[in-house]
């Protein structure tokens, strides 16, 4: 068996464990409703951006969503090349976060939306998530296209409305900036390794959250960036 289906393999059983602690252990899991407005794309690609904290979950997380074909951690959010040591410092503006390539045939844009609410990012902590401080860590979006940018602000608006939270929605809508990959080390951190503690702590749950939730969207085997 190759090494990525050992870690894969791996990460499963992992998850598997990790879901008898329950779904609603995740530091913020909350199943938001469905989205009451999308925006259907029969193209078989469409990108997406997303900030939620540490890329490590953000990335885990939407790797394991059927329909999705990458996800890859990087920077964004301000002009300028980015790399892991200037970001961490909160002072260029940028985000971690994470490119989604998906089918919109298969999962839409409102469908990561409401994933991303559910169990990725806590929307009412500002520049914060877990045990994460700062700019770099806000929670935000980056639509790519009108349709995305029209979705997300009536999603935003919607849970707003439903008060799905008991402290206001603090997530951005931000303008897309250039995207820069993260170093190597950073992509596919939580399929190798799941017995970090940061990841069993932080992450695993928001994994395990997502199987819970929303079955029919749960693919077991992770897209790897690294394969």
């Amino acid at each position: 068996m190759s090494r990525p289906h050992i870690l894969s393999g791996l990460l499963a059983l992992t998850v598997a464990g990790t879901i008898a602690l329950t779904a609603a252990q995740a530091e913020h899991a909350v199943q938001a409703p469905a989205p009451a407005f999308s925006v259907r794309n029969p193209a078989p690609s469409e990108t997406a951006m997303f900030a939620g904290g540490c890329f490590w979950g953000v990335q885990g997380v939407f790797q394991h969503v059927r329909g999705v074909k990458s996800a890859v951690s990087g920077y964004t959010g301000a002009t300028g090349r980015a790399g892991y040591e200037a970001v961490s410092g909160g002072d260029t503006g940028h985000a971690e976060a994470v490119r989604v390539t998906f089918d919109p045939r298969q999962v839409s844009y409102a469908q990561l939306l409401q994933i991303y609410f559910s169990v990725v990012a806590d929307p009412t902590t500002l520049n914060a998530q877990g045990p994460d401080r700062g700019t770099q860590y806000r929670s935000a979006l980056f639509p790519m296209s009108e349709a995305q940018r029209r979705v997300a602000v009536a999603y935003i608006s919607q849970l707003g409305k439903a008060r799905v939270w008991p402290r206001p929605i603090v997530t951005r809508i931000e303008r897309a900036q250039p995207f820069y990959p993260a170093e190597t080390y950073h992509q596919d951190y939580l399929t190798r390794n799941p017995q970090s503690a940061y990841i069993r702590i932080n992450d695993l749950p928001k994994v395990a959250a997502l199987r819970s939730f929303y079955p029919k969207l749960w693919r077991a085997q992770p897209v790897l960036v690294r394969g």
